[in-house]
């Protein structure tokens, strides 16, 4: 059974949660731009045209990954912040696909799935709480 959180528990834990998915994927995007800034530039340099097209096209597609990758993140960390119920939901749907990411992503995704599991977090978001979710807060 997993210890319950007081509100203002829950409140700490969620300011803490937005915070690091906005830190956490502000840098995926800050890596984003500076993979395709420096692959960029590394292929103008050289003055080789191949070189310029396809480390053009790696920048493009890594950079624009990383970017994808890192924004949803950083929607879900405001949206925790401003206490909205959508981004409950965000971040759920990301820790679970941040376990895969070892180690670091697997440490903030379980604790944003122990955070926002809690039965006191679907009231704090202002959500009605449904009869799965209140099936599965009762286990």
């Amino acid at each position: 059974m997993m210890n319950q959180l007081r509100k203002h528990q829950l409140e700490q834990h969620v300011t803490i949660l937005g915070w690091l998915h906005i830190a956490g994927n502000l840098f995926f995007v800050l890596i984003g731009l500076f993979v395709y800034f420096f692959l960029s530039t590394i292929g103008v340099v050289t003055g080789d045209e191949q070189a310029v097209v396809i480390l053009g096209v790696v920048a493009t597609f890594v950079g624009g990954l990383l970017l994808v990758l890192g924004l949803p993140g950083i929607v879900a960390g405001i949206g925790l912040l401003a206490h909205k119920a959508w981004a409950r939901y965000l971040a759920i749907v990301l820790a679970v696909l941040n376990l895969l990411n070892f180690p670091v992503g697997t440490v903030i995704g379980a604790y944003t799935l122990w955070v926002l599991m809690q039965e006191e977090a679907v009231p704090f978001f202002g959500a009605e709480p449904s009869s799965a979710t209140s099936t599965l807060a009762h286990r």
